[in-house]
């Protein structure tokens, strides 16, 4: 049977709903004692870097074509049948090697009716002036009238012209008799012929084929606008200086990585940019004796001789994607963490090269930025990572020169 206890207002309660009370407020307090008790969570320790400011080279990367540094067309002097070639295709020339053989004979014939004018026109030459040298002495005795010592004079004139109009006329002849045999102009890789034995070409106007010469070898890089406007404010404000333009260096990173053994030099910078791509093309010169380098060949270009002052370079790892790009976590006042929006635009070695959003004497976050969150109070330890590489090549990451470079994620 249920116990029924009456409280002092009146009430009758039941014995356990007061039990239940009871163990409500017993496990209330124990719960307050309990938290009392339990020691405070310890802040997050986090690796940072104190910020530093530098001299670090500066060399910007670009993609370039390779091109013959001296392309040259073979084209006949003369119209005629091609009746020999004598080069195999795709090989080394020297100049004065022998290419094609045009047929000779009508221009032998040419050689020998011109070389029978001009006998013609010095036979003339010698009776105009034996006639005139006649006539003059019987102008004196009025044996002959003045008009025939004129005519005389005007035929050794006539014949003497006519002796320079065959003599040019055998020079023609000649000419194009020695044109029939076509040879190389320069030392160089000769391309696939574009005529073969019995074909008709014409003076001047076909072409039969190209040698180019490779050795030395150009390199065009073309230069984006942004990128010119850029290094002009910077050398205006002394943040780049170094090497002028024209002694620039260069250096050719080929497509598996490996790097050509040989330093090019700028010798050329467009007068204007291109109004197609809007970018500025500019020439460096390679020796290439092995012939590594090809005509038409893609390559990286980078630029040595300048250096960058007041360079902020950070860890990799310390960078990371943010929502608007990267960002890196600060340790400010009070050893709170911040997130700072940064410009991260080249690659040091295994640094990032920092334009904006760093000052030289901040810290910054390498390592557990996993247990972060902006503007709670960390731990920070001094970073005990990798040693920085400053040296290592430069690579362009905002769309200059590298589009694919992704900073590694920090753990």
């Amino acid at each position: 049977m249920m116990t029924i206890l009456t409280s002092s207002i009146g009430r009758r309660v039941s014995a356990p709903t007061v039990l239940l009370v009871w163990l409500a407020m017993a496990g209330t307090i124990g719960c307050k004692q309990e938290a009392a008790s339990k020691p405070a969570q310890p802040l997050p320790e986090v690796e940072v870097l104190t910020v530093t400011a530098q001299e670090v080279p500066d060399e910007p990367e670009l993609i370039g074509q390779a091109e013959s540094s001296r392309p040259v067309e073979i084209r006949p002097q003369v119209t005629g049948l091609i009746k020999e070639r004598y080069f195999t295709e795709g090989r080394d020339v020297k100049q004065g090697d022998r290419l094609y053989q045009i047929d000779p004979v009508p221009f032998q014939a040419a050689v020998a009716s011109a070389r029978a004018k001009v006998a013609q026109a010095a036979a003339r030459v010698v009776q105009a002036r034996q006639n005139l040298t006649r006539v003059k002495p019987l102008l004196a005795e009025q044996a002959v009238s003045q008009k025939d010592v004129d005519d005389a004079v005007a035929e050794d004139l006539s014949a003497k012209a006519a002796l320079e109009s065959a003599k040019a006329e055998l020079t023609k002849a000649d000419f194009d008799m020695n044109n029939t045999l076509i040879t190389a102009p320069i030392d160089g890789l000769i391309e696939r012929t574009k005529v073969y034995e019995g074909r008709l070409v014409s003076a001047q106007t076909d072409l039969l084929t190209v040698i180019h010469q490779v050795d030395p070898m150009y390199v065009i890089v073309n230069a984006p606008e942004n990128l010119l406007l850029k290094r002009r404010r910077e050398r205006a404000s002394k943040k780049v200086q170094g090497a002028e333009v024209y002694d620039l260096r260069g250096i050719i990173t080929f497509a598996d990585g490996s790097v050509y053994p040989h330093e090019g030099r700028l010798d050329l910078v467009d007068v204007g940019l291109s109004t197609t791509t809007g970018t500025l093309d500019v020439r460096v010169v390679f020796p290439n004796p092995e012939r590594t380098l090809l005509p038409g060949q893609f390559v990286k270009v980078r630029f040595l001789g300048a250096v960058r002052t007041g360079a902020i370079l950070v860890p990799q790892r310390a960078v990371q994607q943010g929502a608007k790009g990267s960002v890196v976590f600060v340790v400010g006042e009070g050893d709170k963490v911040e997130v700072r929006d940064i410009l991260a635009a080249a690659w040091h070695g295994n640094q990032w090269l920092v334009e904006e959003g760093l000052k030289a004497g901040e810290r910054i976050v390498v390592e557990g930025m996993h247990r972060l969150m902006p503007g709670a109070p960390v731990k920070p330890m001094p970073y005990r990572g990798p040693a920085p590489s400053p040296g290592g090549p430069a690579r362009q990451a905002k769309g200059d020169t590298d589009p694919g470079a992704k900073p590694e994620a920090g753990k």
